[in-house]
């Protein structure tokens, strides 16, 4: 079954802690101060990797704290070279668990240290808290800590110091193909960035999907400036009896970092029928990279989403419930595909039908006949579960079990069920491991409703009427409302897409842990 998914948001961009243990940013300037002390404790005993003492070339030994150390070959070290290279241990093969590598890199100043990260296969998802790649530099005022996960290489790095510490940190669990970096020996005037980044902030460099995309990256907002030629290969305004869209470059690979929108509209009293005939994007287990999003309206107001689509399965025809349709195509800089053709015709409202095999949601989204009266909620507007006292269909059976995992007791439910359908979570024991990376948040005062969310998430609410419910929106609305400028003042990022759940207050339809 085709579920709609909900997922942590591990878009694999840059993800910056700016002194995750027990530090702050206040203001314009990067001015540091402390944390809580509790916090910073607690994150520190959890996250935090300090040298001791400088390590060989080809070895290094690094204390964890109440551990013995561990020790690694070809693994940190010193580097006073001006220029060099340093990699994940066994890389370009799978680095192994429970490594602890630290780099000193110095050079002479009044030169500074800049890193290119040409290869990046670590484990997220963000903040990264389970296996990271850190640069923390040191200066005469300030202390600055950037951490790295996912699956694309963050853009240059110009830093401002002469001596940097770069760790590389793994848990037990999922592993990649780590890391390959660069580093040199630059002088101040000389920061730059690669050909397809973008420079601000006197050395700061963006990736190109960073620019132009309605969010201000650069203290001057220069990212966000000259945007009107951006995107202009695809995408605009349709309007007729029939036509036909297309990604890019169809059907040969299509550009990365795209963002095109188009909207068609058909005259009053008819609808909308799109029906894709070729169809091939990234594959992933969430669409949240490449994608193709339906909205039955005239913008991308989440609450009028017809589907999201990836991977190579050709989506369902779709039809609006109005004259105007939004179809919106997203590719990220990472791997790309053939792309999608679809066309659409005009169809009067007395037209819109679904086939013999289907039937129709009040959305006029055609689905297969064996989605009806399962038990799962697969209507917006719970079209799929009318007229079901005499369906031969049998009701929703999968087995509830008890929430045995201890962040999650007292919730308003006590039953969840496994394997978990939205994240691809097996057992309840893979479901606690995940859920005590998040434990180290505890100190923050919005934790209990982050809480309720990552245990919804997680956790999922289990019931023999409704089946297996997501959180309602609202949940993780309020906790990113509460949670995210906590998170901000140590820069994490909120980790999850609120509008990737149901945007409802009905308990047959969602879940309010």
């Amino acid at each position: 079954m085709d579920f709609k998914s909900i997922a942590l948001t591990t878009r694999p961009r840059l993800q910056a802690c700016e002194d995750v243990c027990v530090l702050q940013v206040k203001g314009n300037k990067g001015e540091i101060s402390p944390l809580d002390s509790r916090f910073g404790d607690r994150i520190s005993q959890n996250l935090s990797l300090r040298p001791t003492a400088p390590h060989s070339t080809h070895s290094s030994t690094l204390p964890l704290p109440g551990k013995e150390p561990t020790f690694f070959t070809k693994c940190g070290g010193v580097l006073t070279d001006s220029g060099g290279t340093l990699s994940s241990p066994n890389h370009p093969d799978l680095y192994p668990p429970d490594s602890h590598c630290v780099w000193v890199i110095r050079v002479s100043p009044p030169f500074l240290v800049q890193i290119q990260v040409s290869s990046l296969a670590i484990e997220g998802p963000s903040p990264c808290l389970f296996d990271w790649l850190e640069v923390r530099e040191e200066t005469e005022k300030t202390s600055a800590v950037t951490r790295f996960c996912g699956n694309v290489p963050p853009p240059t790095l110009n830093t401002n110091s002469s001596t940097v510490l770069v760790s590389f940190h793994t848990d037990g669990n999922i592993g990649g193909n780590g890391f390959i970096a660069q580093y040199h020996s630059i002088l101040p005037g000389q920061k730059s960035c690669s050909r397809e980044e973008f420079m601000c902030d006197g050395g700061r460099c963006l990736l190109p999907i960073s620019i132009c995309d309605s969010h201000p990256n650069c203290q001057d907002h220069s990212d966000e400036v000259n945007c009107n030629q951006k995107h202009k290969e695809c995408g605009g305004k349709i309007t007729g009896e029939y036509g036909s869209l297309s990604s890019p470059n169809h059907p040969k690979p299509y550009p990365h970092q795209q963002l095109c929108t188009w909207q068609i509209s058909v005259e009053d009293g008819q609808v909308v029928r799109l029906s894709f005939q070729n169809f091939s994007l990234e594959t992933q287990d969430v669409c949240e990279f490449d994608y193709v999003e339906v909205y039955d309206s005239t913008d991308t107001v989440p609450n009028t989403v017809l589907g999201r689509y990836c991977g190579s399965a050709l989506p369902p025809d779709l039809t609006s419930s109005g004259p105007v349709m939004t179809v919106v195509f997203v590719a990220d800089d990472g791997v790309a595909d053939s792309g999608f053709y679809a066309s659409f015709k005009a169809i009067s409202l007395s037209e819109r039908t679904c086939s013999p095999t289907q039937f129709a949601c009040g959305s006029g989204e055609c689905l297969h006949q064996d989605w009806r009266c399962d038990g799962w909620n697969d209507c917006a507007d719970g079209a799929d579960k009318h007229d079901c006292i005499n369906s031969t269909y049998p009701p929703f059976t999968s087995p509830c079990e008890p929430i045995r995992v201890e962040m999650c007791r007292g919730l308003s439910y006590n039953l969840t069920s496994f394997p978990n359908i939205w994240l691809t979570v097996s057992d309840q024991r893979e479901a606690a491991s995940i859920l005590h990376k998040y434990r180290v948040l505890m100190e923050l005062a919005c934790f209990e409703s982050f809480r309720r969310l990552v245990c919804g998430m997680f956790l999922p609410h289990c019931s023999p009427q409704s089946g297996v419910l997501q959180p309602c929106q609202s949940i993780c609305s309020t906790a990113e409302q509460q949670c995210s400028h906590a998170l901000n003042l140590i820069n994490l990022n909120w980790p999850f897409n609120c509008h990737l759940l149901p945007d409802s207050q009905d308990p047959m339809e969602c879940c309010l842990p």
